[in-house]
């Protein structure tokens, strides 16, 4: 069955868009729940609709599902791994800035992915990504500078608390981008929508034992919050599970460093949710931020 090559751009801007609204739901169970805990449902109550996605694309696609290998397990523990930890980072920068800048703090990851691709997969990055990367880059340096603060303090921003827990989030994204990649080539399906989706169906699994068996032991009221706070986490982890299938499908069909270089459209996405819902100033050194990282978008866009 052929695929159109440019399919995975749509499927990136959807999946960005889902865990969009996924950051702003965890967010809001952060004073109740705790961190720990509102990064589980991302996972928890994500499974199921992934368990849901897999019988849907297995009834309606050709041939068996796919067989795992101990190469796909290897990438998948990096990957699931990497978005746990990222997750659960991402979550504390949101207390320390904005929901805006905490996210393009995190989007630093594309820097990231160029070297892990690079050093992991073996994968060059060409000419485009590389003028992305830079433009996109630019702008989260813009984005980081606090609102009224002379540009010079700049460097100062970058060891604050939002910063360091920011650019951890951002490793962790990289790591986990290349690991879902590299899990991808492993299982080599040849429908990537059945690839990404069997994946994510595991990688939640694993995510959800590990996560749930250390909240339980560590964190049982957290785990009661989010069980109390049922919708909020219902439609987290909903909209969790469907950027995931997103993610993992366009990863199966493009570089990581392609996929995530679009996924920036998420800092836009951010800014809508941020002054609309959480009523946070955008300062223009913030805004000429993000026309950068769309700037970065576009190029690697065009260039598919």
């Amino acid at each position: 069955m052929p695929v159109v090559s440019w399919i995975w751009i749509p499927i990136v801007l959807a999946a960005a868009g889902a865990q969009t609204i996924r950051n702003a739901s965890q967010r809001s169970l952060v004073k109740s729940a705790g961190t720990l805990a509102a990064t589980f449902v991302r996972f928890a109550y994500g499974l199921p609709f992934a368990a849901l996605g897999l019988a849907a694309v297995a009834a309606l696609s050709p041939g068996p599902l796919p067989e795992p290998s101990v190469s796909f397990f290897a990438w998948l523990a990096l990957g699931a791994g990497g978005q746990l930890a990222a997750t659960a980072f991402l979550i504390m920068a949101m207390e320390e800035r904005s929901f805006v800048v905490a996210v393009a703090y995190s989007k630093t990851e594309v820097l990231q992915i160029g070297v892990f691709s690079i050093v992991l997969l073996a994968e060059a990055l060409t000419l485009p990504a590389v003028i992305a990367i830079v433009l996109a880059t630019i702008g989260v340096l813009l984005l980081s500078v606090k609102p009224g603060a002379e540009f010079g303090a700049a460097m100062s921003t970058w060891f604050s608390p939002a910063a360091l827990l920011g650019l951890a989030s951002g490793a962790g994204f990289a790591l986990s981008a290349v690991g879902y990649r590299g899990t991808m080539l492993a299982l080599d399906h040849p429908l990537p929508w059945v690839a990404g989706t069997y994946s994510l169906v595991w990688a939640q699994f694993f995510q959800t034992l590990l996560l749930g068996a250390w909240l339980l032991v560590r964190d049982r009221a957290g785990l009661v919050q989010v069980m109390i706070q049922w919708r909020v986490s219902t439609l987290a982890g909903f909209m969790g599970a469907l950027a995931s299938m997103g993610w993992l499908t366009a990863f199966a069909m493009r570089s990581a460093v392609d996929v995530r270089i679009v996924g920036l459209v998420e800092v836009l996405y951010s800014y809508a949710i941020s002054r609309r819902f959480f009523k946070e100033p955008v300062s223009w050194r913030e805004i000429a931020g993000i026309v950068l990282v769309t700037a970065g978008i576009v190029v690697i866009s065009v260039a598919r």
